[in-house]
């Protein structure tokens, strides 16, 4: 699908990690287009992460869940060519104290956007979702899209189920639908309970960086500024009803990434603490992006460490953002 001038776009998740680096990133390749962000700021949503745009006459922000149909439905009736999905209970652990705000959001909502997306008319929809979905790789091999889904903790069968109702949306209605699967995603403005950042800033103030279980467990690293490229990509050339594995080519060791902090912050290795190992933790992911390479010119551009190093020093810039957020501050003023 070519670009279409002035095409208007609803993210919904906008407010979040990927969520707002996206806009961020789209609205400045792309200046003629408009975006509406729809979140209904939980715990991960922060209004604060996209402070730089909020007078930018091409955003709009609105309060509300993407399991409000009348509402999306309003919102999709003004003007909205384009949907892109990013709402999402999205933390494991999470899912592990309670699954119910999984499936409510992840696939009743994902549902609802999709129907509502279908009675309006929208030209494309992104349905943004994770290697998770696959479940644990053994020490040889990767995911590919052909891979089968074996998610194996609640958060990861409730996106491995969006994924599936966004597949029958397509083959039942040929609503023009395609997916996208990232691996593990870092940068800027992540949530601070999320490894990378959980373990920046925990050193940052000297406190101890708990690694599950023996710190063996390994995740294929995604910058993601690469990953909103990607997305972005997929949006103008993606083929419809297809499956886009988006990975960063950098498998790493949770270990590995603790004691790469931890030198670049210069913090002492005593800062380590092993902790218990959460229940159904997936061993190794590894995606294979062949397919987005191949068919749509996309690679990742950033290397990991000099990548991981703009992050932390992000996190160094911006104490007071994750400050506000480790403290409760935000969600106190904000209600969530």
């Amino acid at each position: 699908m070519e670009q279409e001038r002035r095409m208007k776009l609803l993210v919904t998740g906008g407010a979040g990690f990927i969520g707002s680096n996206f806009i961020r990133y789209y609205l400045k390749e792309n200046p003629n287009d408009s975006i509406v962000n729809l979140d209904k700021l939980t715990y991960a949503g922060n209004l604060e992460s996209l402070k730089d745009i909020e007078g930018d006459k091409r955003y709009k922000f609105i309060h509300g869940d993407i399991a409000d149909f009348n509402l999306v439905d309003r919102l999709l009736k003004d003007g909205i060519d384009v949907v892109i999905n990013f709402a999402a209970e999205s933390h494991v652990d999470r899912s592990i104290d309670d699954p119910s705000p999984f499936l409510k959001t992840n696939i009743t909502g994902t549902q609802l956007i999709l129907e509502s997306s279908r009675r309006n008319k929208i030209s494309r929809f992104i349905q943004v979702s994770t290697d998770e979905v696959y479940g644990s790789l053994e020490p040889i091999g990767l995911f590919t899209e052909r891979s089968a889904l074996k998610p194996n903790s609640p958060y990861a069968a409730s996106k491995a189920s969006a994924d599936l109702l966004t597949r029958a949306y397509f083959k039942t209605y040929n609503f023009p639908a395609l997916i996208t699967r990232c691996s593990n995603n870092y940068g800027p403005y992540q949530f601070p309970e999320k490894l990378i950042p959980l373990f920046v800033t925990n050193a940052l103030l000297d406190e101890p960086l708990p690694v599950y279980g023996d710190g063996l467990n390994i995740r294929d690293w995604l910058y993601v500024e690469d990953h909103c490229r990607a997305i972005d990509i997929v949006l103008k050339k993606g083929k419809e009803g297809e499956v886009y594995n988006i990975g960063g080519n950098t498998e790493k060791k949770n270990i590995e990434i603790t004691d790469k902090i931890l030198s670049i912050l210069n913090k002492p290795q005593t800062l380590k603490k092993f902790v218990k190992d959460r229940p159904g933790h997936d061993r190794r992911y590894a995606i294979d992006s062949t397919k987005i390479k191949m068919e749509l010119g996309w690679e990742p551009k950033y290397q990991f460490e000099d990548a991981l190093r703009k992050t932390i020093q992000w996190y160094i810039d911006n104490k007071e953002w994750w400050e506000r957020i480790k403290s409760g501050e935000y969600r106190k003023a904000h209600g969530s």
